[in-house]
């Protein structure tokens, strides 16, 4: 993709164009919705394509400039997916990052050692080094979630559990086994983790060693998470 010339093409399906062009594409909308979704003005739409996961790794994402979330094409993301712009600033920024010397902004939630989860409309990565988040409050209570958007979600329909809770998001299911730790410094643990084959089977293993942990599942049963609900509502 070319942010100078706004062109892009796939080699692998042979297609190319402008930003309208790949709105269209990748949300499977035609090019009025794409135009509102591109719109300061306009509302926005629910994104339905798929995200790509392009590996730290691969691309040694390099963070830039970390800032207040201001982009309008931000804006809309977070709203696309449930969430107000109000939420969206109380734990995340606005994060500009260079890969393979060129730059592009995200929504960006940081991590403990500093590192950065970062989502758009497009892709989903992360910058080195990568690690869970971890929100003390010195309460009794602790938050587990997956993902973002997870802790997001619950912020929006929640509030008052995070207000009382002390908030951990995994980033990545391998971080699991490193915040068990934690889990004997609180009376009580909500779980949220995603309603497929891995979230299921963690969740029932935990719940073997750790009786004070609640699955909080149910809140979002018939759907991978609670963000989907959200969304989806």
């Amino acid at each position: 993709m070319s942010l100078k010339l706004n062109r892009w093409y796939d080699f692998g399906i042979g297609e190319g164009g402008n930003i309208i062009d790949l709105v269209c594409l990748l949300s499977n909308c035609s090019v009025g919705e794409a135009l509102q979704f591109l719109s300061d003005e306009l509302p926005v739409f629910s994104f339905q394509g798929t995200i790509t996961d392009t590996s730290e790794k691969e691309c040694g994402n390099t963070i830039i400039q970390v800032k207040p979330i201001t982009k309008s094409y931000l804006k809309k993301y977070v709203r696309s997916r449930g969430i107000s712009l109000e939420v969206a600033r109380s734990y995340c920024k606005e994060v500009w990052y260079e890969c393979r010397e060129k730059s592009y902004y995200a929504i960006g939630l940081q991590n403990k050692d500093g590192g950065w989860e970062l989502r758009s409309l497009y892709f989903k990565t992360s910058s080195s080094p990568k690690s869970y988040t971890y929100l003390q409050n010195e309460n009794d209570n602790l938050v587990v979630c997956e993902g973002m958007f997870d802790l997001l979600s619950i912020a929006e329909i929640y509030p008052e559990e995070l207000n009382g809770s002390d908030i951990i998001v995994l980033n990545s299911l391998s971080f699991l086994q490193q915040i068990t730790s934690y889990f004997k410094n609180y009376t009580s643990v909500d779980l949220y983790l995603d309603n497929d084959q891995s979230g299921k089977k963690n969740a029932k293993k935990l719940f073997q060693y750790y009786p004070h942990l609640k699955d909080q599942s149910n809140r979002y049963k018939n759907y991978k998470d609670l963000n989907e609900k959200l969304a989806c509502g």
